[in-house]
């Protein structure tokens, strides 16, 4: 039994990897295709005032995902909900490189923003409990390929919207994603954590009934913790999607050409994998909280300095450590929430911070358009967002590091038999 589970277990990190590499090509891809949209006039008549709410409609279904789709993982699976998520962002998608009208293509990424909300906190839960949930190994090294995604489109956009225009970018998001629902199908094995708890869940409710995940978080042992993980991951996605929204166009304000603002958004986004791959070491050595008061307290310093006019080396630096710790500060809050909370809630919790924390992702790219439309982006843009990052790194301390009560304890995924009902 066990040498035809452990192959299945070991396709986990790879399949949750690439589905969180495309939820990564969505969070630049508006961002790269934006000065496009923009230009002479703008496609559809876009205004910067438009873009900025055709920025939040992804955003808005995004938060919706999380919200909804966390607690029904918690209910019916980690597995068959991801293969769902990403069929549902990768179809509507390829729908935004064919809409006709701007109305569409906000409804098509509002779509899109459902199945990619609940897309990431599965993702992470799932990796997390074939790994070691109080490691921040496992969302640090899926988070990896939010990065890559990143990284990807940014370059994709250099290469292919000169020659080609903004709608292929939409159509190399979306076919790879089939292709990925395809092989999570067949190879993806549920969470032996999950089903463990679900059979307990089952007998519970027979005898006495059982507490339901959402009203968990608010128990006296977790409330302020739950409190205080949404405050930060609010703040923490108001500096993530407000930078690589915006980015691009605040360097286009300071004078850069489109190019160059395009390869900052990149080196943003390299320095993002490279904080990723150190954070992860940092954190289990540190501790969890201590490591993300660091890290957000460096981000604040380095996006401070991005208002300083800098030589070209200084500047790639800055940026690239900005990217460094900005965005892997936002992996370590995602990796204490899956230290915080049980199996029988924790993708409740992790998909409430995230959906919380999509009002912020909200509001970075509705606060950086106010500042371009006003004429202010360059250099109070980054004024703002290290102000951002640095009452992140004040509000975590309310959180007091430890692990949750467990009335059931966690099983080793690897070790045992997964009676997986979902998996052919």
């Amino acid at each position: 039994m066990t040498d035809t589970i452990r192959p299945r277990s070991q396709w986990v990190i790879p399949l949750c990897w690439a589905a969180v590499l495309l939820d990564g090509f969505d969070l630049v891809v508006l961002g790269t295709v934006l000065p496009v949209l923009l230009k002479d006039g703008g496609v559809w008549g876009l205004t910067a005032g438009q873009a900025s709410l055709l920025s939040t409609t992804a955003l808005i279904g995004m938060m919706i995902g999380a919200l909804t789709i966390g607690t029904i993982t918690d209910i019916i699976g980690r597995r068959k909900v991801l293969i769902y998520t990403v069929v549902g962002f990768s179809l509507f998608t390829l729908m935004c490189a064919l809409a006709p009208s701007l109305f569409l293509f906000g409804l098509f990424r509002f779509l899109a923003g459902l199945g990619l909300g609940g897309c990431l906190p599965t993702a992470i839960t799932l990796a997390t409990e074939f790994n070691r949930p109080n490691k921040a190994s496992a969302a640090t090294t899926i988070m990896t390929g939010y990065h890559v995604g990143a990284v990807l489109t940014a370059l994709l956009g250099i290469v292919i919207i000169a020659p080609l225009g903004w709608r292929p970018m939409f159509v190399m998001g979306a076919v790879p994603g089939f292709i990925l629902a395809a092989l999570m199908t067949r190879y993806l094995p549920e969470s032996q954590a999950f089903l463990t708890v679900t059979r307990t869940r089952a007998m519970s409710t027979a005898t006495r009934g059982s507490r339901s995940p959402v009203a968990s978080l608010f128990s006296r042992q977790l409330l302020v913790a739950t409190l205080g993980f949404w405050v930060v991951s609010f703040l923490g996605l108001m500096l993530v999607y407000g930078l690589n929204t915006w980015l691009p166009q605040i360097m286009r304000e300071a004078g850069y050409e489109l190019g160059a603002a395009l390869s900052m958004l990149l080196t943003l986004n390299i320095g993002a994998i490279i904080g990723l791959i150190v954070a992860g070491a940092v954190a289990n050595r540190i501790g969890m909280r201590s490591a993300i008061v660091l890290w957000f307290g460096a981000a604040a310093c380095f996006l401070a300095l991005l208002s300083v006019r800098l030589p070209a080396v200084a500047l790639y630096t800055t940026v690239l450590l900005a990217g460094f710790f900005t965005f892997s500060a936002q992996v370590l809050l995602y990796a204490f929430v899956t230290q915080k909370y049980s199996v029988a809630s924790r993708a409740t919790g992790l998909g409430w911070t995230a959906g919380v924390g999509r009002i912020g992702a909200i509001c970075g790219p509705l606060v950086g358009g106010a500042l371009l439309t006003a004429g202010h982006a360059y250099p109070w843009g980054f004024y703002v967002f290290a102000s951002v990052a640095a009452l992140a790194a004040t509000a975590i301390c309310v959180v007091r590091p430890g692990s949750p009560p467990k009335p059931i304890p966690d099983p080793e995924p690897l070790n045992a038999p997964i009676d997986d009902p979902l998996h052919p």
